[in-house]
C-alpha cells in the first residue's frame, strides 16, 4: 500500500459492516482515507463492526444495493473516487434456503452498484469482490485461472459467476478502452479464496463454529473434515484489492479484469488439519467431531492460481497458515479479555505491514 497515496483519498465501500468490510475500513482509516461505507446493519452480533467501533473513523450510511436510486444519491452526495464493492449475501448454506435474496443482492446489487459508478462524474477506479467460488469448480487438483469457465453448483456459487459476467459486460459495454476517455472508470474483479481473521462471526462458516464453541466450551462439529480450502488471512486478499485499485487509477484498463488473491499451495488444506490446529493452539481441553447429518452438497476441492497477481501486481501471500491460526487464537483471547478489540486489530494490521 502506498500510504502517500490513499491519503485523502474518498473511497466508497459496499458492505463495511460485514467482517473484511469491517477490516479494510479500519485498515483504510489507519492511512488517512475518507471512508464512506454503505451497508444494512451488521449481519452478526456480535460482529466485529461493532466491537471494534469501526465507525467511528468514517462516514457510515445504512443503505442496501438493491435500491438503485439511493446509492446513486450517495454517489452523488459524497463523490467518492474509488468504489470498493463487498456488500453480498456471502454463505453458501444460506443460499439453499434463501435463493431470491442471494440473487437480488449479489446478482443486482452488483449491477446497482456498476451503474451508479456509470452515471456518476466523479468515480475513477471500480474493484468488485466476488468469490473463488464463481468458477465452475471441476474439482481438479490444480489452481483455477482468472480465464476459467464461470459456474456454481448452489445458488451463492452461482450468483457470483453471474456477477462475474455482469461486471465483465458492463466493462465491455461501458468503461472499455475505446470510451475511456468518455467514462475514465477502470473495473476490476477480485477473487479470494477462504478468507479466515479475527471478528468473524457469520453463521455456518468453520472459523467462527469453532471459535464459538470453543469459548462456549463446547465440542467443535464439523460438517465436511475431508474439505479442502485455500485458508488466508484476511488481509491478505485486503491488501491485493488495495494494490489493484491503485494500479487501476494510475494505469486504467491495464488493469482491468479478473485477479486472484490466494494463498500459497501449501496453505490450501483440509478442514479437519484446521479443526486440529486451532484446537491445539487454544488448549483447555477443545476438541472436535464430525456432524453425523448429511449435509447439502459443497465443493471438496477448490484451490487458485495467483500467478497473474504475482506476476503484474507483485503481490504474495505474507502469512503461512500456522501462524494465521495463531493470531486468530490471540485475536480471540482479547476479545474474551474485554481488551479494547479497535485497538488489538489495528495493532494485528501494523504486525501485518511489518511483513513488507
Amino acid at each position: 500500500m502506498d500510504s502517500a497515496f490513499w491519503k485523502n483519498k474518498k473511497v466508497l465501500i459496499t458492505g463495511h459492516t460485514g467482517f473484511k468490510g469491517s477490516w479494510l475500513s479500519l485498515w483504510l482509516q489507519t492511512k488517512g482515507v475518507n471512508t464512506i461505507g454503505y451497508s444494512p446493519s451488521p449481519p452478526t452480533k456480535p460482529s466485529l463492526f461493532e466491537i471494534a467501533n469501526v465507525s467511528d473513523g468514517m462516514i457510515s450510511i445504512t443503505g442496501d444495493v438493491r435500491d438503485l436510486d439511493h446509492l446513486k444519491s450517495i454517489i452523488a452526495e459524497h463523490k467518492p473516487e474509488i468504489v470498493i464493492h463487498m456488500a453480498a449475501q456471502s454463505l453458501v448454506r444460506y443460499s439453499y434456503n434463501n435463493p431470491a435474496e442471494t440473487y437480488s443482492t449479489n446478482i443486482m446489487g452488483t449491477m446497482n452498484v456498476l451503474e451508479a459508478a456509470r452515471c456518476s462524474d466523479v468515480v475513477r477506479v471500480v474493484v468488485n469482490i466476488t468469490s473463488d467460488k464463481c468458477y465452475e469448480n471441476r474439482e481438479w487438483l490444480w489452481g483455477y485461472r482468472e480465464n476459467e469457465a464461470m459456474g456454481g453448483h448452489d445458488p451463492y456459487s452461482s450468483s457470483k459467476g453471474c456477477a462475474e459476467l455482469i461486471t465483465s459486460a458492463y466493462r465491455r459495454s461501458y468503461f472499455s478502452d475505446d470510451n475511456l476517455p468518455g467514462h475514465g472508470v477502470a473495473v476490476a474483479t477480485a477473487r479470494a479464496g477462504n478468507v479466515v481473521g479475527g471478528g468473524d462471526w457469520a453463521a455456518d462458516r468453520l472459523i467462527p463454529d469453532i471459535m464459538n464453541a470453543i469459548m462456549e466450551k463446547n465440542p467443535v462439529i464439523i460438517r465436511y473434515p475431508n474439505a479442502i480450502r485455500p485458508w488466508q488471512h484476511v488481509l491478505e486478499p485486503l491488501c491485493g484489492y488495495i494494490d489493484l485499485a491503485e494500479e487501476l487509477w494510475h494505469y486504467g484498463n491495464e488493469f482491468a479484469g479478473a485477479w486472484n488473491f490466494g494463498p500459497n499451495d501449501e496453505d490450501a488444506r483440509s478442514v479437519s488439519w484446521v479443526a486440529d490446529r486451532l484446537t491445539n493452539l487454544w488448549g483447555d481441553g477443545a476438541s472436535w467431531k464430525t456432524d453425523s447429518i448429511q449435509q447439502p452438497h459443497e465443493a471438496t476441492y477448490l484451490k487458485l492460481d495467483c500467478s497473474k497477481a504475482k506476476s503484474l501486481l507483485g503481490w504474495s501471500p505474507k502469512l503461512d497458515l500456522t501462524t494465521n491460526l495463531q493470531w486468530i487464537v490471540e485475536w480471540y483471547r482479547a476479545y474474551l479479555q474485554k481488551k479494547d478489540m479497535r485497538r488489538v486489530t489495528e495493532a494485528e494490521i501494523v504486525q501485518y505491514e511489518k511483513l513488507f
